[in-house]
């Protein structure tokens, strides 16, 4: 009997480990999930979180996903800045640190709450698979003859992909027409439709075009090369004579003023879906930094990265 009774504890202690416990607070009956952003890339791991909640049972609440991209992402954050309560919350994207600067809008990172850093998305240089160009100084030479004529496409203007686009100007020497578009995805598939002649896209935007063979990956902006198998022999940007790094924050915000017991309710919830096989799968799968931080961690670098991004507005010229 004893061992029966010590089994059932042990199962149970494990089932708690992952499914949803009892709480001093919880959420109302639905949890809103804001994407900044058009369908794509922020839009696909808010909904790959929202279905691994629900499939693993880790809240009771219903989770629906609303997508804001107005504003180049503004209406999003001014949507969650203004909402009251804490049953909302927003997949944060390094544009929090760029729209107030370039566009002047009416929010700061610090007036929401930070809980979790789920993930950094790093940039790659993307090519259109029927170019002839198979490494990135090829490409960049091409630009820099002909200053001006090439189109750069990126996710909105002054934002994460301009940035780095201005960034590869400065290295390179080459001058681009810069083509904001509302997301990752138009971005990728204007790349495809040889509509602009290259973007700054992230991994997983473009991957599924990647496969089909109509993108070619030039150089990945990191430090490093990428230890995933599909992009492993994707070379840096360093390794070909251009030292330029940028990384993208997906990380999750809550409303200003959220309780200390909502705080603390979703930053455990987070915490339990970066720990599952469903969401380190999904990292691997489109070349995600596993990069999980959260609460006083999460709050202090976020501050850096504030500062971080308005030195470079300024060198840049994009305030």
């Amino acid at each position: 009997m004893l061992k029966k009774i010590a089994v059932l504890v042990a199962a149970a202690l494990f089932t708690g480990g992952l499914r949803a416990p009892a709480y001093a607070w919880e959420p109302g009956d639905t949890v809103e999930l804001v994407v900044p952003a058009a369908k794509g890339g922020a839009d696909a791991m808010i909904r790959a979180i929202a279905d691994i909640i629900e499939k693993n049972k880790l809240t009771k609440q219903k989770i629906v996903v609303v997508n804001k991209p107005g504003g180049s992402g503004a209406e999003g954050y001014l949507y969650i800045k203004g909402k009251p309560g804490s049953d909302t919350l927003v997949i944060t994207l390094s544009n929090i640190f760029t729209l107030p600067v370039t566009m002047g809008t009416n929010f700061k990172w610090d007036e929401l709450t930070p809980l979790a850093r789920m993930a950094l998305d790093p940039f790659i240089l993307w090519v259109n698979a029927d170019t002839p160009y198979k490494k990135a100084d090829d490409y960049l030479a091409a630009a820099r003859a002909e200053s001006g004529k090439y189109k750069m496409g990126g996710t909105g203007a002054a934002q994460e992909d301009q940035i780095v686009t201005g960034l590869l100007e400065q290295s390179s020497k080459a001058k681009f027409v810069y083509v904001p578009l509302k997301g990752g995805g138009d971005v990728a598939k204007a790349l495809a439709a040889k509509e602009i002649d290259s973007s700054v896209n992230n991994p997983s935007e473009a991957e599924a075009l990647w496969k089909e063979g109509k993108v070619r990956p030039l150089g990945l902006f990191s430090s490093s090369r990428m230890t995933l198998p599909a992009w492993k022999d994707v070379p840096t940007m360093k390794e070909q004579g251009h030292n330029v790094e940028y990384v993208m924050m997906r990380g999750i915000f809550g409303p200003p003023d959220m309780k200390p017991e909502a705080v603390k309710y979703y930053t455990a919830l987070l915490q339990k879906v970066a720990k599952t096989k469903e969401f380190q799968d999904y990292l691997i799968k489109n070349g995600l930094l596993n990069a999980y931080i959260a609460d006083k961690e999460f709050r202090t670098w976020v501050a850096e990265q504030d500062d971080m991004h308005r030195k470079l507005l300024g060198t840049l010229g994009l305030k």
